[in-house]
């Protein structure tokens, strides 16, 4: 199998669907169909994935993705969900979503955007030395986390490669759709909104004032840009 996936999702003609596509692309399934039953399978065992409906009996699903993220801020996380308005995706990307996928949708590119997310989770991480120093900051890419002092603050998928990717380009300026192009992956059609929402979590982390960034500028009109004075850059001899 590819990986073991939690579906949780109410309907049930929906949740077939996606089960046998999702079989027949090598994946193991587990449904819960309410909010219970999500929460006590979040908790009972480590997953690869989770796919996340919204409008769930016996829970909400933005409680649900507050509770996933607080116990595992690297678990990738796809919200798939009939709302589908611009409030409600920013909302689900902003509570830790890696990607958010609006009801209805193609069984392909639902298969096809589980498969490229869990590349992204299961791929090679850099070597150990390739750490990022900016400030009295130290990104570690191989933890997916940032580290001042004793403290430890985890990213997610989605988060830890969008920070190293600004991170290795100091001082050039990408705009969004480059930016979903080179993170999330090539000819990926997300929602632009997408890198905002996935900016303003990593200033939450990152930014001693995310409302007066000093590290991921914003470039109006055009996009960010990673702020290169100060920035130690990549620690240790590469491979």
């Amino acid at each position: 199998m590819n990986g073991q996936l939690l579906l949780v999702e109410d309907d049930p003609a929906i949740a077939d669907m996606v089960q046998l596509h999702l079989g027949e692309a090598g994946f193991a399934v587990h449904r819960e169909a309410d909010g219970p039953g999500a929460m006590r399978a979040i908790d009972r065992r480590a997953w690869d994935l989770v796919l996340l409906d919204l409008t769930l009996p016996g829970g909400d699903g933005w409680d649900i993705c507050r509770h996933l993220r607080q116990r595992d801020a690297r678990l990738p996380l796809i919200i798939v969900s009939a709302r589908s308005s611009e409030a409600h995706r920013v909302l689900g990307l902003e509570l830790g979503a890696d990607d958010y996928l609006a009801k209805p949708f193609s069984m392909l590119e639902l298969v096809a955007r589980v498969r490229a997310l869990l590349r992204r989770a299961q791929r090679q991480p850099p070597p150990p030395h390739a750490a990022l120093h900016f400030g009295r900051l130290r990104f570690d890419p191989q933890r997916r986390e940032v580290v001042q002092g004793d403290t430890h603050t985890p990213l997610t998928l989605r988060e830890s490669d969008l920070l190293g990717f600004l991170a290795r380009h100091p001082g050039q300026v990408f705009s969004r759709a480059e930016l979903l192009d080179q993170v999330w992956g090539h000819g990926f059609e997300g929602y632009e909104h997408t890198v905002n929402s996935h900016i303003n979590r990593l200033r939450q982390k990152i930014e001693a004032d995310p409302q007066e960034p000093r590290w991921i500028q914003t470039v109006w009109g055009v996009g960010y840009r990673f702020e290169a004075a100060g920035a130690a850059g990549v620690t240790g001899a590469r491979p």
